[in-house]
């Protein structure tokens, strides 16, 4: 009895990535952070005077509700196809039924919704609950259409990570937070991309399609941030070429920056193959963006509580991917051994 329920939490946490989903976490309480810092210099108070830890949770919960839609949806998607590539995944190992996939995928995108609308109550700015609905919207041309066209698919990864970092302040506190995902998210999924050796294979077209879209991406959101005053909900009005501004904070994830360059460089060098080089940078890069939020808290927040709480969750994503490969582990070895008869 406990080891088949140990067994369909195992195939639930594995559909969803959920050792993964802390990333996600990190970039809205950043978000949250530095739009709570933004409001404590405009009014003159403290940090801790504007953060609301209802606002937290809120967030906390929209993220995991996207993060594992998006997943499940996914290998819904795909069952018919890992059947060949990654038969071991819950849906084609026939661990988690294909009903039982599309119940937890529409709790999540349902989950996700209700906790947008609970955030947007809470701050009275119902934006909120527009940009969780299209950020959902994103995360299904994705897994419908977008990877299957390879260099869109690789834009829309970034403008998701993009998407979802606004959901928790449309005011933008400071646009060079969700630009960094973006483009690091972007860039990162076709390198990725390129040392896995993925098909259809990734062209000099397609760079060409990806470094210039997101060109093209910056410079619009750049131009329409620059050029444009935000009246809130409540009235405020916020001037939101000054989330622009550059300052020493930047620095600080710019060094973050260089310093996954470096980490990225040196996995190729020592990975046997390209393609466990692909997947080890990959998952590096993902928990690289809770690096680059804790760097953002550090730069323009400037408090080290809130720095340390964001970074944290570094090691809880870690641990929490190298719990999940344990656990898989000691599943697979807890099995009864299948025998068939040698063919003569």
């Amino acid at each position: 009895m406990l080891r088949h329920l140990s067994q369909r939490l195992l195939s639930l946490l594995q559909l969803t990535r959920m050792a993964l989903v802390f990333t996600a976490v990190a970039d809205g309480w950043c978000t949250l952070l530095l739009a709570a810092q933004r409001r404590a210099e405009a009014r003159g108070t403290t940090l801790a005077a504007q953060v609301d830890a209802r606002h937290f949770l809120a967030a906390a919960a929209v993220s995991v509700g996207l993060y594992g839609f998006g997943m499940s949806l996914n290998d819904i998607i795909d069952r018919r196809r890992d059947q060949q590539i990654s038969p071991n995944r819950p849906l084609p190992s026939g661990r988690l039924g294909v009903a039982a996939a599309h119940v937890v995928c529409g709790l999540l995108i349902a989950g996700a919704v209700g906790a947008g609308a609970l955030y947007a109550r809470l701050t009275d700015d119902w934006t909120s609950l527009v940009l969780v609905v299209g950020t959902g919207m994103l995360i299904a041309f994705y897994d419908l259409a977008g990877k299957y066209l390879v260099a869109l698919g690789l834009l829309t990864l970034g403008l998701i990570r993009f998407c979802h970092a606004l959901v928790f302040s449309p005011t933008v506190p400071l646009l060079w937070h969700p630009l960094w995902l973006l483009n690091h998210v972007a860039v990162l999924s076709a390198v990725a991309y390129r040392w896995e050796e993925k098909r259809p294979p990734l062209t000099r077209g397609h760079w060409v399609v990806v470094l210039g879209g997101l060109l093209v991406v910056d410079i619009i959101l750049v131009s329409m941030v620059a050029s444009r005053r935000w009246e809130s909900a409540g009235g405020s009005v916020y001037d939101l070429a000054s989330t622009l501004r550059i300052q020493g904070g930047l620095i600080v994830p710019a060094a973050a920056t260089a310093g996954f360059i470096l980490l990225a460089w040196r996995v190729r060098r020592r990975s046997p193959t390209p393609r466990e080089a692909g997947q080890v940078t990959m998952l590096y890069g993902l928990l690289w963006l809770i690096v680059y939020d804790a760097a953002f808290v550090a730069g323009y927040v400037r408090d080290w509580v809130a720095t340390v709480t964001i970074l944290l969750l570094l090691p809880v994503a870690y641990l929490s991917v190298r719990l999940m490969r344990w656990w898989s582990q000691l599943m697979a070895l807890s099995q009864r051994p299948s025998f068939k008869r040698a063919r003569t």
